[in-house]
């Protein structure tokens, strides 16, 4: 199913959408693609970071390397993406609702699945929030899927990873003007590592590498739960966005 122009309707009728598929993401982790030492859970996060998330500690490179343990079944091969870029290792020296994966050791947060909402781009406020949320996660370690399929406006003028890369590392990126929809993991290691893949209305989405690890990963099946989120919006508005005929 290609990606659909969400512009065609109001931002109450993509956040429908937006709860389906964070839901669908959330049943598609706990099935059986996260080892058996990690859960997801659909969160609300407020503006900024949610306090159990900055109050992580850092962890030790055992413990955050313990999944790899007992053939617990993650990828280790380098993601292939379009893009991919990494800040310097200095990074980590500088002083709505949500997808948390969390080890169940501690139930700490590991990762973070974030879909954008138009309410995060379409005022300065809402962009400096949501840059400032992402930059506290890397801050941290915690890694990230974030995925936008909504095209860029003047308070992202190349894109939700153009402006995050920005806030973290100050440093330009554009993507290409054909594929203006983004999908984006961000590794984090020693310094951040950021796989990219530009999209457009109308393409299938890729599956996505969520790292729960630095070095390890499990695939997001984006394409697959968009179809079955998509079967939740209302065949009202499913008219509206893909008229009959296109």
């Amino acid at each position: 199913m290609p990606i659909h122009d969400w512009t065609k309707v109001e931002a109450g009728i993509f956040d429908h959408f937006h709860g389906e598929w964070i839901r669908t993401i959330g049943h598609a982790l706990n099935d059986g693609l996260l080892p058996p030492t990690y859960y997801a859970l659909a969160e609300q996060v407020a503006a900024g970071v949610g306090p159990d998330i900055l109050a992580l500690e850092d962890k030790t490179d055992d413990e955050m390397h313990d999944a790899n343990d007992g053939g617990t079944g993650l990828l280790v091969a380098q993601p292939k993406a379009r893009i991919v870029e990494e800040t310097g290792p200095e990074f980590y020296r500088r002083k709505q609702r949500v997808i948390s994966v969390r080890h169940v050791t501690d139930d700490r947060v590991v990762a973070v699945i974030e879909i954008v909402s138009p309410g995060n781009k379409n005022n300065k406020n809402g962009i400096r929030s949501f840059t400032d949320k992402v930059s506290e996660l890397l801050k941290k370690k915690i890694h990230l899927l974030v995925i936008d399929l909504h095209p860029p406006g003047k308070n992202d003028p190349h894109g939700i990873h153009a402006a995050i890369w920005d806030d973290v590392w100050q440093a330009p990126t554009v993507p290409p003007a054909e594929k203006p929809l983004t999908v984006a993991s961000y590794e984090c290691t020693d310094q951040v590592v950021a796989y990219v893949e530009p999209v457009a209305v109308g393409d299938s989405l890729p599956d996505a590498p969520l790292f729960l690890v630095p070095g390890g990963h499990v695939l997001v099946p984006l394409e697959k739960t968009y179809q079955t989120a998509w079967e939740g919006v209302p065949r009202r508005w499913r008219n509206v966005i893909e008229p009959a005929g296109e």
